[in-house]
């Protein structure tokens, strides 16, 4: 039990930031937060934070032992009120939040099917493709993509995406096929945001085996995702899309994939909701729906790409 207190208090060092915080949260001394941390680190053997009187930093060791930590007392939790749920109708209102083009393919379908499989639970989904404040802004939980800077969200991860540089054939044929990422700056390419005070201003590919922010340029920028889709298909430029998004088009050969040798790694997809003593069950109800119909091989598949879309991308992309 005493190693089990241990392992709460440094979780909660993490997602806090600082002893101090961490203290007040457990209602204890922080000069008791520190012991603990000094006891866990002569345990391991390893340095697991930098320490200041304002905050504290994870060290590499650290790091890596947070997050099995974390997952390992999120396991705990799920067991727990599996076990106490028994019998507990889930109910209440549930707000979650996810980009705008994933949320309506994947999200939209699973929280009707959850308010099928609870009646007595109401949903918000909020499709938007910029960062919501999830506590400010009152949100149970949200689909994010990429590395999650937040160490106060408590993350699952649902799988992985990855994305490609598409054009119409049609506007291959008029305006050239790029050959390498500084290509780009001389077509014209379909951006995300307003193309003026922020947005996507450069599209990462992996140069020389290393992911690089490759500046773009081009007349026309949204910041509604199917759009830039939409005008690709009409030939008005190159865009950079999730495969899951264009995949159809490129087995039908209405888009062709280029720059293939230089895809970037794929990232990772995640459910992230506030760190909480007692997650509300409609919400761990939620979470475990998505955990459950994103293992499936079927929606892994389409996240990734279809086997037919893969022969219209050229040569295969690098892993």
């Amino acid at each position: 039990m005493d190693h089990f207190k241990t392992l709460t208090t440094f979780v909660n060092v993490v997602q806090r930031g600082s002893l101090s915080a961490a203290a007040r949260h457990e209602g204890v001394a922080p000069a008791m937060v520190s012991r603990r941390l000094d006891a866990l680190e002569a345990k391991l053997g390893v340095k697991l934070l930098q320490r200041t009187t304002r905050r504290v930093t994870l060290t590499p060791e650290g790091a890596a032992f947070a997050e099995d930590c974390q997952r390992l007392l999120r396991e705990l939790a799920d067991a727990e009120t599996a076990v106490a749920s028994r019998g507990v109708e889930v109910s209440g209102h549930l707000r979650a939040t996810a980009p705008a083009g994933f949320g309506r393919k994947f999200v939209a379908p699973l929280a009707a099917d959850f308010t099928r499989q609870h009646p007595r639970v109401s949903v918000a989904l909020d499709l938007t493709d910029r960062l919501v404040d999830l506590v400010a802004e009152g949100f149970d939980c949200a689909i994010r993509f990429g590395e999650q800077a937040d160490s106060a969200l408590v993350r699952y991860a649902l799988g992985e995406s990855r994305r490609v540089v598409v054009a119409a054939p049609a506007y291959l044929a008029g305006y050239g096929r790029p050959q390498h990422p500084r290509d780009l700056e001389r077509h014209l390419c379909l951006t995300l945001g307003d193309g003026v005070t922020g947005g996507q201003r450069g599209w990462t590919l992996a140069i020389d085996g290393t992911p690089t922010l490759q500046r773009v340029g081009g007349a026309l920028a949204c910041n509604d995702g199917a759009v830039l889709h939409e005008w690709a298909l009409q030939g008005r430029g190159v865009a950079w899309r999730s495969l899951w998004e264009v995949a159809d088009d490129l087995q039908a050969g209405r888009l062709v994939s280029v720059l293939d040798d230089y895809a970037a790694p794929a990232i990772r997809i995640y459910c992230v909701f506030p760190a909480r003593k007692h997650l509300p069950l409609r919400v761990r109800a939620f979470v475990d729906l998505l955990k459950t119909a994103f293992a499936r091989p079927s929606l892994q598949s389409a996240l990734t790409g279809h086997a037919g879309a893969e022969k219209k991308t050229g040569r295969p992309s690098k892993k």
